[in-house]
């Protein structure tokens, strides 16, 4: 099961139609939260909500206790 937080839509290469997300997987629940990102893991933390943002730092601070080191995934969307 994963829940995606962030509301903002990932930039997607009009060449390819791939888009990247940074996904932390829960250590512990099988849950993971994603956001999205460029293809090296660089999120633009102004284009999340607040609720994304919340969430994005609070995944950062708890990796290692709560979550895995982040895996950038590419995403297709065509």
């Amino acid at each position: 099961m994963s829940a995606s937080v962030s509301t903002a839509a990932p930039e997607t290469c009009p060449n390819c139609g791939v888009a990247y997300e940074l996904r932390f997987n829960s250590l512990f629940s099988g849950k993971a939260m994603s956001f999205p990102c460029d293809s090296c893991g660089h999120v633009d933390m102004d284009a999340l909500s607040g609720v994304a943002l919340d969430n994005y730092l609070a995944a950062r601070v708890l990796i290692g206790r709560e979550y895995e080191w982040p895996r950038v995934l590419a995403v297709q969307h065509r």
